[in-house]
């Protein structure tokens, strides 16, 4: 008999046994809320209607390696000897030694143990979360500059930017309260406004001053329909004190600059600014000093300059500031503001301020095409793919020796993948996929890491399929009280890890999982503390999986699309006190500490879970 039936026997018997199982082990104070509850029975139904997301109709194939010499004749030989081969603890430890950035290139890491070999690991990854905690407060420091144009019809705009700054300041302190902003501001108005064509403030802390100082800021000037808009980011980008770790200019503006390649109107300059700028030297000088670029888009007159700034820096955001109504208008400038505050801190936070790699991913997305290929015209391909059982105990999330390969299931797969990937984030590209072995097509999203080396696939996308496993378990946990509660319910995506030989016969993994509604997709919060969309079930969320796992972990990087009573979520990361699982996103014990307990904000969710309060790092019971 398969393992699969194996353990289908294996979790009826633990069923039995889990049947007085109630969520009381974790707040004891919630027993009323569980008594009538049976666990197991809602469990099951919710486990059931989660595995419906990725259906695999077929019996899986185990690929049994521990303790055993033989593997399924199923399982392609090439697949099954790496497997033999491989110890994929020691391979682990390896690669988080690799990653911890701390060796020189020629640096190897030897041990006669394995204990050996983790000590000294567990060494080398304290010391690059260390570094990297250091960079993520640095990070938290933010110098924002609204850069706007000061002509005769902005006024409603250059009134929104002076009253939204202190909501934007309240929001700031309530979601991250560990971001510190200053804020500057550059006006500029056109050529023929000579003394008055620019002015500034520099950056201050000083939000009052800030304030008072936009009063004195008159809509006037302005000939022909371009404006100085070179001379004013030049202004901005080098004449303010750019300091901290994240730096934001925000612009807004509703006409393009001068000359014949930013638009066809009437134009006193059709050569171009008359003092030698270009979008080029400007934009170049802005990515040189690590300043994160945004625009709020008025009229679409702008629509050629975006076009060619694109084609400069790459890919940024750009929002929505249409529209006449004052109310509305600062509602959408606090948007807009608060929204480069945290995508520029999560970005830098991530990624690190070095220019080189911020602005490497914003060109990626260039190349990203949105549109579904023609999938007939593109050749079938062959693969297995791979998972981890679900969980059935805390126990079995905290033992790592239970993600091991011995416990992989496996099925053949047959897919189509597109030429060119529709997105790209801080480590993976997606790309849109059929699952072709089904009885009607499935559409599917199929993700690969931007590098990894050849010896070093398998292993990084094993983990992914470990954290998923973890995150779905634990979301059915908690989905197990939302519902009583009539709670939204946080859901994962189910993803499978896909090992395929491509076209040119070159050995490729890949993480697949099923394709998200056509929904606007959101990053909910980030691994490094930052909340980027603030949604109280999924702070509370965060709260639970710490309570729940005793203080082990947390999940967090929550992204993914929000339904009417639902989050369907993927990509998590987990800080946990083991250092060594999780990959490089785990940020250990003091990850937690710094970037979930010291931040976190105890939200009326919270409350009604009877999760114990968290203020400043401290867990207290209600």
């Amino acid at each position: 008999m398969s393992k699969w039936f194996c353990l289908k026997k294996k979790s009826k018997k633990r069923a039995k046994a889990k049947s007085a199982d109630t969520i009381t082990s974790i707040t004891p104070s919630r027993s009323n809320d569980t008594e009538k509850l049976n666990l197991t029975e809602e469990r099951l139904k919710l486990c059931a209607d989660e595995i419906n997301t990725f259906s695999f109709e077929e019996k899986p194939i185990n690929i049994k390696v521990k303790d055993s010499n033989t593997i399924s004749t199923s399982i392609p030989s090439s697949f099954a000897s790496d497997l033999e081969k491989l110890n994929l603890t020691e391979e682990r430890l390896k690669r988080y030694a690799y990653e911890a950035d701390t060796l020189s290139s020629d640096t190897t890491v030897t041990s006669n143990t394995e204990n050996e070999l983790r000590t000294k690991v567990t060494l080398l990854r304290e010391k690059a979360i260390s570094k990297t905690l250091n960079n993520i407060k640095l990070s938290m420091k933010v110098d924002l500059c609204f850069v706007l144009d000061c002509t005769g019809s902005m006024g409603p705009f250059i009134a929104a930017a002076r009253d939204c700054i202190l909501q934007v300041i309240n929001y700031i302190k309530h979601t991250n309260p560990s971001i510190e902003l200053r804020v500057g501001f550059c006006g500029y108005r056109d050529h023929n406004d000579r003394h008055d064509r620019l002015q500034s403030l520099d950056f201050t802390d000083q939000y009052e001053q800030f304030t008072t100082y936009l009063q004195s800021v008159l809509p006037f000037g302005g000939d022909d329909t371009p404006e100085d808009v070179l001379g004013g980011l030049n202004e901005a980008i080098a004449k303010m004190n750019w300091k901290n770790g994240t730096r934001v200019l925000l612009h807004i503006g509703d006409s393009p600059p001068h000359g014949k390649n930013f638009t066809d109107v009437e134009d006193s300059y059709p050569k171009g600014d008359p003092y030698g700028l270009t979008a080029k030297n400007v934009l170049k000088k802005m990515q040189s000093k690590n300043i994160l670029y945004f625009f709020g888009k008025i009229t679409n007159e702008t629509d050629k300059m975006l076009e060619i700034f694109r084609g400069i820096i790459g890919e940024f955001p750009v929002f929505d500031l249409i529209g006449g109504d004052p109310i509305k208008l600062i509602e959408k400038f606090i948007k807009a503001t608060s929204t480069s505050i945290t995508y520029a801190v999560s970005m830098t936070s991530t990624i690190g301020s070095d220019s080189k790699d911020m602005y490497s991913l914003q060109r990626k997305k260039l190349d990203m095409n949105p549109n579904e290929p023609d999938w007939i015209i593109l050749p079938l391909q062959e693969g297995i793919v791979m998972w981890y059982p679900i969980l059935d105990t805390l126990n079995e999330l905290k033992d790592p020796n239970y993600f091991n390969k011995s416990n992989l299931f496996s099925r053949s797969f047959s897919f189509k993948i597109a030429s060119q990937p529709f997105s790209a984030g801080v480590e993976r590209y997606a790309y849109f996929a059929l699952d072709i072995g089904s009885c009607s097509a499935k559409k599917m999203v199929i993700k690969e890491y931007h590098r990894v080396g050849r010896n070093d696939s398998f292993k990084k996308y094993i983990v992914a399929i470990e954290i998923s496993t973890i995150a779905s378990f634990l979301s059915t946990e908690f989905n197990l009280i939302a519902e009583r509660k009539d709670l939204p319910r946080v859901k994962f995506l189910n993803v499978k890890l896909l090992r395929c030989g491509t076209i040119n016969f070159n050995t490729r993994y890949y993480t697949i999982e099923p394709k998200l509604h056509n929904m606007e997709y959101k990053r909910f919060n980030a691994n490094t503390g930052v909340i980027t969309e603030l949604r109280p079930i999924l702070e509370a969320f965060v709260h639970f999986t710490y309570e729940y796992t005793k203080g082990y972990l947390v999940v967090c990087d929550l992204q993914g699309i929000e339904l009417t009573n639902e989050f369907l979520l993927t990509d998590p990361a987990i800080h946990c006190i083991d250092s060594l699982r999780f990959g490089r996103t785990n940020f250990g014990k003091k990850g937690i500490n710094q970037l979930f307990l010291a931040n976190h904000r105890c939200n009326d969710i919270c409350k009604q879970l009877k999760l114990k309060h968290i203020n400043n790092g401290l867990s207290i019971k209600y």
